[in-house]
C-alpha cells in the first residue's frame, strides 16, 4: 500500500466528531483550540460554503478527525448554510462520511434559545457530548446551571468549556476520550425531528431550563445596562456614527508615523540598489517598478492594519450584531433586513467574504440584493487609492472641534458607498416586485473584553494577506506594468517620454478617448486596467508609470507630490468618486457568478458600477471645474 493510499485509508478509519451549533456560540473557537494548525480548509462540493477539518489526539492516544460545521439555529435548513450542517449529520450529503459521534456546543449564557438545536440533533440518535461553553461568562452574570442534573434531563454527557482559555477543552477531551465511539450508528431519518411539532420542543426547553439554570437575581447584568444606551432609538445611531468617524480619524492620524517610517525605507534601500547598478533595462525593471510600483503600495499597510484594528476590536466585543439592530430600520427603509448587514460590514474587508456571507440570509431575493450591493462597500483594496490622492491634495490640517480633514474626506467617502449601496438596494428591490420587510432576529452575544489573542491573530492574518498579494499579484502586475510601458521605446527626435509610445501608452492613449470627459489622462488609464485585477495595484501602477516618466531613482516616495502637481484638483475628485463606485475586481465576479449560479448577474455587476462609476466621475468633474477646481 502507497503513501497516498495509507493515509487514505487511516482517514477513512479514523473516528470522525462533528461539531455544530448556532452561530456565536464559539464553536469555531474550540475547534481552533482542539486541532491547532491541524486544518485542513476547502469548500463542499459544488458550493462555495467553507468546510474546515482538523485532527487532534485523545490523552489516551486515540487520534479523531473533527469537521466544524456551519453554524445553524435549526435543522429545519432556511439557509445554505443550514442545510449543509442537515446533510452532513443526517448522512444525506453525496461524498460525506456522516459522523461518529456529535458535539454540540451551546452558549451557557443563552440555553433557551440554544437548546431547541440540541434536542433536534439528539432526535437523529447519534452519540452525543453536549460542551456548555462560556461558562464562565455565564457565572458573572449569575447564571448558575446545574451540570449533572442537566446531563440526566438531555441523557448525554455534559461537560463545562471555556474555548477562549488555554486549557478550556480539557473537560471535553476527557468526555471522548470515554466514549466507545465503535462507529457504524447510522442516524435516524429527519422524518423523526419533522414528526415533533415546534411548540412541543419548546416546552421541552423550557421545563429544562426550570430545572436545570438558575439565575441570581441580585447580579445586574452589565450586558443589558449598556445596551440600554447603545440601542437607544436616539443614541445609539449617534454612538455607531461617532465610532466610525473616530476610526477614519484614527486612520490617518494613528499612520502617518509608521507611513514616514515604511517610506524612508523603501526609499533608502531603493537608492542603494540604485547605486550599485549600471543603468539599463535591468536597473529600469528594479528601481522604476518594482520600487517606483510596489514601494508606493507597500506604504498604505499601517492604515489597512488600523482600520482592521478597531473591526476587530468591535467584533469581538459583541458590539457589530448591536450596529446590525440599529441599521435595520434603515436598511427597512431600501427593503433588506438587518441581517444583510454581517456580509455588508465583511465586505470593507473584501468583497468576496461579504458576497459569500450572504447565503446567511434567508430570503432569496434579499440575498440577492444584498450580493449586488456587497462591492458598493469600500473595500481595503481601494484604501491606498484613497489616501494617495487624498494626501497628495487634501491638507492635512485641523478643522471644527479638532478633526482631520483628511479623515473627514475619508469617513465621507465611505458613507458615500453606504448611502449609494442603499439606493441600488432600493432600486433593485423595487425593480423585482419584493414586499414587505422581514424582522430581524439576531442573537445578542454578552458584551466582554477583546481577546488580545485574537485580536492579534486577526491583525497578522490581514497583514499576512496584504504583505501575500504584495508579493504576488501586484508584484507580477508591476512587472508587467514595466514590461509593456519599457517597449517597444521611443523613435529619434521623441519629444514625449518613452512610456508615451509604449504598449501602454498606446493602450492608455486609446482609453483616453473614453476616459477624457471624465478628466482621466492616458497615464491613469493605464493604471485603470491592472487594477481590475486588484484594485490597489492602480497605485502601483501609477508609481511605475511616472517613474518612467521621470529621472530620479526616489519615485517611490515622490508619487504623491508628482500627481499633486501634475493633475488638477478636478480629476483628483473625479477619480475619487470613480472608486467609490469603481466596477469590481475579476476574482469577485467570479464568486458572484458562483454564488448566483448566473453568469448575468456577474455581468449585471459589472455594467452597473461602471455605470455609476462613469456618471458620478462626470458629474464630479464637470461640477469641480465649474468651481474653479
Amino acid at each position: 500500500m502507497g503513501v497516498v493510499e495509507q493515509q487514505v485509508h487511516a482517514a477513512a478509519t479514523t473516528p470522525l466528531i462533528a461539531l455544530l451549533g448556532n452561530p456565536n456560540c464559539g464553536k469555531t473557537a474550540l475547534f481552533n483550540r482542539l486541532t491547532g494548525a491541524r486544518q485542513k480548509v476547502a469548500n463542499y462540493a459544488g458550493v462555495t460554503i467553507e468546510r474546515k477539518e482538523g485532527s487532534f489526539t485523545l490523552p489516551g492516544g486515540r487520534a479523531l478527525r473533527v469537521l466544524d460545521l456551519p453554524g445553524a439555529y435549526s435543522l429545519t435548513a432556511h439557509t445554505p448554510d443550514e442545510a449543509i450542517t442537515r446533510d452532513v449529520v443526517a448522512g444525506l450529503r453525496a461524498g460525506e462520511r456522516s459522523p461518529d459521534a456529535i458535539v454540540c456546543v451551546v452558549n451557557a449564557t443563552n440555553l433557551r434559545l440554544n437548546l431547541r438545536l440540541v434536542l433536534e440533533i439528539k432526535r437523529l440518535g447519534l452519540p452525543m457530548v453536549l460542551a456548555l461553553n462560556m461558562v464562565d461568562v455565564a457565572k458573572k452574570r449569575g447564571i448558575e446551571i446545574d451540570t449533572a442534573r442537566l446531563s440526566q434531563e438531555l441523557g448525554m454527557p455534559v461537560v463545562e468549556t471555556v474555548a477562549v482559555q488555554a486549557g478550556g477543552e480539557k473537560t471535553l477531551l476527557a468526555a471522548l476520550d470515554a466514549m466507545p465511539l465503535a462507529g457504524g450508528v447510522k442516524p435516524q431519518p429527519l422524518a423523526a425531528i419533522d414528526a415533533v411539532p415546534v411548540e412541543e420542543t419548546q416546552r421541552e426547553v423550557r421545563r429544562i431550563i426550570d430545572a436545570t439554570v438558575s439565575f441570581d437575581k441580585d447580579t445586574g447584568n452589565l450586558s443589558e445596562q449598556i445596551d440600554r444606551v447603545v440601542l437607544h432609538p436616539v443614541a445609539g445611531p449617534i454612538i455607531l456614527a461617532a465610532l466610525m468617524f473616530l476610526i477614519f480619524q484614527a486612520v490617518f492620524s494613528w499612520a502617518a508615523p509608521v507611513m514616514d517610517a515604511i517610506k524612508d525605507g523603501v526609499d533608502a534601500l531603493g537608492r542603494w540598489v540604485s547605486a550599485g547598478m549600471a543603468d539599463g533595462p535591468l536597473h529600469s525593471l528594479i528601481v522604476d517598478g518594482i520600487f517606483g510600483g510596489v514601494g508606493s503600495v507597500l506604504v498604505f499597510l499601517p492604515q489597512i492594519l488600523i482600520l482592521f484594528f478597531f473591526i476587530l476590536i468591535l467584533e469581538d466585543c459583541g458590539y457589530l450584531p448591536r450596529a446590525a439592530f440599529l441599521l435595520d430600520r434603515m436598511m427597512g427603509g431600501v427593503g433588506l433586513s438587518g441581517r444583510a448587514f454581517i456580509p455588508l460590514l465583511s465586505s470593507f474587508a473584501c468583497a468576496i467574504p461579504g458576497v459569500m456571507a450572504a447565503r446567511t440570509i434567508q430570503n432569496p431575493r434579499d440575498r440577492l440584493v444584498t450580493i449586488m450591493i456587497a462591492p458598493l462597500m469600500t473595500c481595503s483594496a481601494r484604501l491606498p487609492v484613497y489616501a494617495l490622492v487624498i494626501a497628495a491634495f487634501i491638507p492635512n490640517r485641523e478643522v471644527g472641534w479638532g478633526f482631520n480633514l483628511q479623515g473627514l474626506v475619508l469617513f465621507l467617502l465611505y458613507a458615500a458607498g453606504i448611502v449609494s449601496a442603499m439606493g441600488v438596494a432600493w432600486f433593485f428591490k423595487r425593480s423585482m416586485g419584493a414586499k414587505g420587510h422581514q424582522p430581524l432576529m439576531l442573537e445578542l452575544p454578552a458584551y466582554h473584553w477583546p481577546h488580545l489573542h485574537n485580536l492579534a491573530l486577526g491583525l497578522w492574518e490581514r497583514a499576512r494577506i496584504f504583505l501575500t498579494r504584495v508579493g504576488t499579484t501586484i508584484l507580477t502586475l508591476m512587472i508587467l506594468v514595466w514590461f509593456l510601458s519599457s517597449f517597444p521605446g521611443a523613435p529619434e527626435g521623441a519629444t514625449h517620454p518613452p512610456i508615451y509610445y509604449s504598449v501602454a501608452g498606446m493602450l492608455g492613449r486609446a482609453l483616453e478617448v473614453i476616459f477624457a470627459p471624465i478628466g482621466f489622462g492616458w497615464q491613469i488609464c493605464i493604471a485603470l486596467v491592472p487594477g481590475m485585477a486588484a484594485r490597489e495595484v492602480a497605485v502601483g501602477a501609477l508609481g511605475t508609470v511616472y517613474a518612467l516618466s521621470s529621472t530620479g531613482d526616489d519615485v517611490a516616495t515622490a508619487l504623491t507630490p508628482i500627481i499633486a502637481s501634475s493633475w488638477s484638483l478636478a480629476t483628483a475628485l473625479s477619480l475619487l468618486a470613480w472608486y467609490v463606485f469603481a466596477p469590481q475586481c475579476l476574482s469577485t465576479l467570479s464568486v458572484v457568478r458562483r454564488e448566483t449560479g448566473r453568469t448575468r448577474y456577474a455581468l449585471l455587476m459589472a455594467g452597473y458600477m461602471f455605470a455609476l462609476a462613469y456618471a458620478a466621475s462626470f458629474i464630479t468633474y464637470h461640477v469641480a471645474l465649474a468651481m474653479g477646481g
